[in-house]
């Protein structure tokens, strides 16, 4: 007798989303735990007989966040279906109370002694304050400095001391097959680590985002959204983000923001509390082997221009559709991927020269970028 599996592939941000009513409490779980300064000074390489003493120097930096916003029947079922450890997508949950709110978990961490911190958009998403908590167990208000969508990135600020315990972002990415711990607050239970190995770099899971993930597979579950993963030397090299899981659950499979984009973004953050990027107004496609094929071109690549949207930069620099871009800036294109993060790492109002190949011919032009426009939100979850 034949029989299928049906198998439910799940793309989830691992926040972690409760209804409580407005005089309810759902307190986080700490652990207390001896505060210290820059948490990882002096710190060696290592595998693992070294994670006692790395989680004892990081984890004192590794908070606990929360956040509120009103549960609307429409805002809820966005927050609460599809996360990895829930129910199915058809599970049924009572219309929300009107007093009633939502609270969405997370983690983060501290990046100065001054209370600067970071953790994922998603968590704090709806509104502007948040509340963390230290794993020495003590509650503090939080503002929200800026939050980025596109790169799920967030930063935020406790104020009122100079002498938290902090971490750094890495100033080299790992290797495949680095050792890695990842600290969170799991199901708000506080203070918690896991370990595995970097699995793979630039993964590109399809998240509407142009940014590539680091690929770990410590254990990730949901509110650990935020929280850090740490390289042997106690160096932030990657935020945790979302997960890939068959069981709604951890299997393994976590995917982290970069320390090199989250160092980019948090930067104009802090100063602006925005991330502004510079946009073409068209868009594009990778050049697949079939697409040099009917150009009459061998081993073209770069990116194919698709469409170019009416009075933006590129239609006012006379980009066309079916423009094949072959370099930015005198630098040779790969794929259209490359051109679109190259376009966002400049600035507004700058201008780009761009290579290109219209109708058999190589051809050139100017382009002075454009703002990109308001990103809407990517959803935290997305089944396959």
């Amino acid at each position: 007798m034949g029989g299928t599996i049906a198998v439910i592939v799940v793309i989830a941000s691992i926040a972690q989303a409760q209804t409580i009513g407005t005089r309810g409490q759902t307190p986080f779980v700490g652990e207390p735990s001896t505060l210290v300064h820059r948490a990882a000074d002096n710190a060696d390489g290592g595998g693992p007989g070294d994670f006692a003493d790395l989680a004892e120097r990081v984890q004192p930096a590794v908070i606990g966040v929360s956040s509120k916003a009103a549960a609307t029947s429409k805002g809820l079922p966005d927050r609460l279906f599809g996360t990895p450890d829930q129910g199915p997508p058809n599970k049924q949950i009572p219309a929300p109370n009107a007093r009633d709110q939502l609270v969405s978990f997370g983690s983060g961490f501290f990046i100065s002694a001054d209370g600067y911190a970071v953790t994922n958009s998603h968590v704090v998403e709806d509104g502007d304050t948040a509340e963390i908590r230290t794993n020495d167990n003590k509650t503090y208000p939080a503002k929200v400095i800026g939050k980025d969508s596109l790169t799920d990135v967030a930063l935020i600020k406790v104020d009122g001391r100079s002498d938290f315990s902090y971490v750094k972002l890495v100033d080299q990415l790992p290797r495949v097959g680095d050792w890695v711990l990842a600290a969170g607050s799991p199901f708000g239970l506080g203070g918690t680590v896991t370990a595995g190995i970097v699995s793979a770099r630039e993964r590109d899971i399809e998240t509407g985002s142009v940014m590539d993930f680091i690929q770990i597979d410590a254990p990730i579950n949901q509110g650990n959204s935020g929280g850090p993963s740490f390289n042997a030397r106690g160096d932030v090299v990657g935020v945790n983000s979302k997960i890939l899981s068959s069981r709604e659950g951890s299997v393994g499979v976590a995917f982290a923001v970069p320390a090199d984009t989250v160092k980019a973004v948090v930067s104009q953050l802090k100063d602006k509390g925005a991330v502004t990027r510079g946009w073409l107004g068209a868009k594009v496609q990778p050049v697949t082997p079939d697409i040099a094929d009917s150009l009459g071109v061998n081993h073209l690549h770069g990116a194919i221009v698709a469409d170019v949207q009416d009075d933006g930069p590129a239609a006012r620099a006379g980009l066309r559709r079916g423009d094949v871009i072959t370099a930015a800036e005198g630098q040779p294109i790969k794929n259209a991927k490359e051109l679109t993060k190259k376009i966002h790492a400049m600035a507004p109002g700058s201008s780009i020269r761009l290579a290109m190949l219209r109708e058999g011919r190589e051809n050139s032009l100017n382009v002075a970028l454009g703002q990109m426009p308001d990103q809407p939100k990517v959803p935290p979850t997305m089944r396959r």
